[in-house]
């Protein structure tokens, strides 16, 4: 792959994203949909923003344009909902028009995606950063650092992070008080967590599952591994980053910041990896969760609402999410990941990527500052289906009908616990996320399965890293 222009055989080797190596096969009428060729605003002069489809509808993509063309009529806009199962399928789809030649000039992109764009396709912010420093002030201000730092890759910041979901803990009240427990406190461990599922299953039917977690990189495994002190890759910081950190936050918050995250040696024998691993595979075998299912946990939303489920780890996203249906506010409730040997929690976030492709990069860079305005989330941001970047977004009148009644945790998740961190996502992400999620079903089938399959996910870890994405 170039910097540039990356091939369609380089593309090939982007398989774990999905559709988007599968489709380079396809009729020339289906060549022109999934590159974007028949997309209206296609080379008319209009700045062309890419968004993840199932987050951005209708009415929010109505929401940018407008906004936006009341602070700059003289740009162009085209806002296009890239239609994809997750963010790898997303990605897989950009990845393909970039091949084509129809890149657009800005993408919306998660954790998942930040190191592959920022090594492969973006352009550092720095230079548009310091020059408008004295306007970004109230911008970081109201921002968590470690959301910045998860933005930044190898001393250059990519993205302003405008949301992002911490992977906290969800209780249905309704299941509490069937088994006459409490809400837990802020410091509850993990040993007050198996108790609980224990009094949860004691207290429901056959039907009843205490703990339901989906099998993926955000909110799967990985948040126990943070908890028990210990990360699927081995975890460094980059060297750099000083000129933002000094610029734009105080001593207390910037220290130890670096210039970005590295994610390196796999660890998956680690005898804390393995920890994690039995512990999960004592709760399958004692019937306390099942055998966590794939998917974006859309799915979960129906049985948890119902009372069929007791606990399950989710961001701020799904307040709104129970909220549409039909769970009333004081429903449910959320607290912190339960400690282990530490209680460091995982997020991930979001914000637009600069494309080097784009021929209209200081035009992006005020769609980028206009996205993070602190009045254009709060017209974007209106269901509670994230948790907003700025910590003054989060009050009670926006919680007033969602819930939750804790709504205070989504954001304290990085206040109280400031070494909270993102899921690890090198540029190898595709891969190193298919291989967990394959090898984390395997572990799981019986307690005789974790070894094995942890010393199999390490093999092909290895493999997987060692490959330039």
């Amino acid at each position: 792959m170039t910097d540039s222009h990356p091939t369609r055989r380089t593309l090939l080797r982007y398989g774990a994203y999905g559709a988007g190596a599968a489709a380079l096969g396809g009729t020339a009428a289906s060549w022109d949909r999934l590159t974007g060729a028949d997309i209206p605003g296609r080379d008319d002069g209009s700045l062309v923003v890419a968004t993840l489809g199932p987050a951005y509808g209708p009415e929010a993509i109505r929401t940018l344009r407008e906004g936006f063309r009341e602070l700059h009529p003289d740009i162009k806009l085209q806002i296009n909902a890239v239609q994809a199962v997750d963010w790898s399928d997303f990605f897989a789809k950009i990845l393909t028009q970039v091949a084509a030649g129809t890149a657009p000039d800005l993408v919306y992109v998660a954790t998942e995606g930040v190191q592959l764009f920022a090594q492969r396709l973006g352009v550092a912010l720095d230079k548009w950063v310091k020059r408008d420093a004295a306007e970004l002030k109230e911008y970081f201000a109201d921002v968590h650092p470690s959301l910045v730092e998860s933005m930044m890759y190898e001393g250059s910041l990519f993205q302003l992070p405008v949301e992002f979901n911490a992977a906290d803990m969800y209780l249905n009240r309704q299941v509490l008080r069937r088994a006459g427990a409490q809400y837990p406190p802020a410091d509850w461990t993990r040993d007050d967590f198996t108790t609980l599922l224990r009094d949860m299953k004691k207290a429901s039917g056959s039907r009843f599952t205490p703990y339901f977690w989906t099998n993926r990189l955000w909110g799967g495994v990985v948040p126990w591994l943070f908890a028990n002190g210990t990360n699927l890759l081995a975890e460094s910081k980059a060297p750099g980053g000083e000129w933002l950190w000094d610029s734009f936050y105080p001593a207390d918050q910037s220290r130890g910041r670096g210039g970005g995250f590295r994610w390196t040696t796999p660890q998956a024998t680690h005898d804390r990896v393995e920890e994690v691993y039995d512990y999960l595979a004592s709760l399958v075998r004692d019937g306390l969760c099942t055998r966590p299912e794939g998917g974006n946990g859309q799915n979960l939303i129906g049985v948890f609402s119902t009372g069929r489920v007791g606990v399950t780890p989710a961001g701020g996203f799904w307040a709104g999410g129970l909220h549409l249906a039909g769970m009333e506010r004081d429903g449910f409730d959320v607290q912190y990941f339960p400690r282990w040997r530490t209680q460091r929690m995982q997020y991930g976030a979001a914000g637009y990527a600069l494309l080097r492709t784009s021929k209209r990069q200081e035009e992006a860079w005020e769609f980028i500052k206009y996205a993070a305005r602190k009045d254009t989330l709060t017209r974007l941001f209106t269901t509670n289906q994230t948790t907003p970047a700025r910590r003054s977004m989060l009050t009670a009148g926006r919680y007033k009908e969602t819930g939750p009644a804790h709504w205070q945790v989504f954001y304290d998740t990085l206040d109280r616990f400031p070494d909270t961190g993102p899921i690890p996502a090198p540029p190898q992400v595709a891969e190193v996320e298919q291989l967990l999620l394959k090898h984390t079903g395997t572990a799981l089938a019986s307690s005789r399965s974790v070894r094995p399959a942890l010393r199999r996910l390490q093999g092909d870890l290895e493999k997987a890293m060692e490959r330039d994405v």
